[in-house]
C-alpha cells in the first residue's frame, strides 16, 4: 500500500517548479491582516532539505530539523540576526547540533531541558539531553495509543489552561491527544496512555500556543501548522488546553508544506518552516512579546536550558 507520505512527497515535487512564487502566494487571512504581517526569511545555509520542525534554544539560537523524515535526519543550530527592534531578519550558517533520525514537525524543549522531537513514519518520540549529540532515548508510541504517524508535539506552557500537559498530533490521523509522561530516573521520560482524542484534520505538523494578550485573540488560543491544507490555523482552547473545534480560523494560507511551529522568546513572533515547499523559515509578526521573567522564575527553570545553550556554544567553538 502506498503511504500518505508518498503522496505528500509527490505533491511537493510537482510544486517545486513554482517554488519561486510561493512567497507571493503566502498571505495573512483578512481577519488578521490589519494586525499581523508575514515575511519569508528564506532558507538557512547548512541545513539539508527537507526542513522539519524548529524551536528556539535561546534568544540567539534557532534549532531546526534537516533531512526530515529520513534516516539521516538531524537537528541543526543556527545563530539568529536581529534588527534594532529585536526582530529576526536572518540566520548564520547552521552547524550540526544532534542526530535525529526521521525527525518530523515536532521539536520542542520540555521538562528538565530535554529536547523532544517526533519521528515519521516511525511514530516515535526522541529525547536528547544536555550535552548529547544523538538521541538518548527513542520511544515508539503506537502502543500508547498515539495515532500513527505523529506529526508534532508540545508541552503546554505555564500560564495556559492545561499547563505542563504533553499534546501530540498525528499527521496521518489528523488527531490531537494528550499523552501522559513521567520521569524515568535517567534524565529522560517514559510515556503512558493517551486521552482526550480530538479530530482536527489538516495533516497537523506543528503546534504553538498564542502569546497571551495578542491582538485579535481575546481568549487563550493555539496555532496549528496544517501541512495538507497549506494553512496555519488558530483555535481557542478549553480548560484542558485543547482546541475548541468551532473556533477554528485561518491565520496564514497559500503555503507549501507548512511544518513546525515556534514562538520567538524575544518578540513573540510565530515561526514555522516549510517541508520541501521552498524549504523556508517564515515569520509572522504582531503577537505580544513575552514578559521578562522575574529573577525567581529564572531560578525555577533549573539548569537544563543553560546546559543546552552551553553545549551549543561549545560545539560552535570546536
Amino acid at each position: 500500500m502506498i503511504s500518505n507520505r508518498f503522496f505528500r512527497g509527490a505533491l511537493l515535487a510537482a510544486g517545486l517548479s513554482a517554488a519561486s512564487g510561493l512567497a507571493s502566494a503566502q498571505s495573512i487571512a483578512p481577519t488578521f491582516a490589519d494586525d499581523y504581517t508575514l515575511i519569508s526569511l528564506g532558507s538557512i545555509a547548512g541545513v539539508p532539505t527537507s526542513y522539519g520542525g524548529l524551536t528556539f534554544l535561546d534568544a540567539d539560537t534557532l534549532l531546526i530539523g534537516g533531512a526530515a523524515n529520513g534516516s539521516s535526519g538531524a537537528i541543526y543550530s543556527a545563530s539568529v540576526t536581529r534588527d534594532e527592534d529585536g526582530f529576526v531578519t536572518g540566520f548564520g550558517t547552521a552547524t550540526l547540533f544532534a542526530t535525529a533520525p526521521n525527525i518530523d514537525g515536532g521539536l520542542t524543549i520540555g521538562p528538565g531541558g530535554v529536547l523532544f522531537y517526533t519521528g515519521y513514519p516511525t511514530n516515535t518520540i526522541g529525547q536528547i539531553t544536555a550535552g548529547s549529540t544523538a538521541p538518548d532515548k527513542v520511544t515508539t508510541v503506537t502502543t500508547n495509543g498515539v495515532n500513527s504517524s505523529m506529526g508534532s508535539l508540545i508541552f503546554v506552557p505555564a500560564g495556559y489552561n492545561g499547563a505542563g500537559q504533553l499534546k501530540v498530533v498525528s499527521y496521518n490521523g489528523g488527531t490531537w491527544e494528550t499523552l501522559e509522561y513521567t520521569a524515568d530516573g535517567n534524565g529522560t521520560y517514559d510515556f503512558g496512555a493517551t486521552s482526550g482524542e480530538i479530530f482536527i484534520g489538516g495533516g497537523p505538523e506543528g503546534v504553538a500556543y498564542v502569546p497571551l494578550g495578542s491582538v485579535g485573540f481575546d481568549n487563550q488560543s493555539v496555532l496549528v501548522s496544517e501541512y495538507s491544507t497549506g494553512n496555519v490555523v488558530t483555535y481557542e482552547i478549553d480548560a484542558n488546553g485543547d482546541p475548541i473545534l468551532s473556533t477554528r480560523q485561518i491565520l496564514v494560507s497559500g503555503l507549501g508544506g507548512a511544518e513546525g511551529a515556534a514562538i520567538d522568546p524575544v518578540t513573540g513572533d510565530f515561526f514555522f518552516s516549510t517541508f520541501g515547499g521552498g524549504n523556508q523559515v517564515v515569520r509572522v509578526t504582531g503577537f505580544t512579546a513575552p514578559p521578562v521573567p522575574e529573577p525567581e522564575t529564572y531560578a525555577l527553570m533549573g539548569i537544563g536550558l543553560a546546559l543546552l545553550g552551553f553545549m551549543a556554544r561549545r560545539r560552535k567553538a570546536a
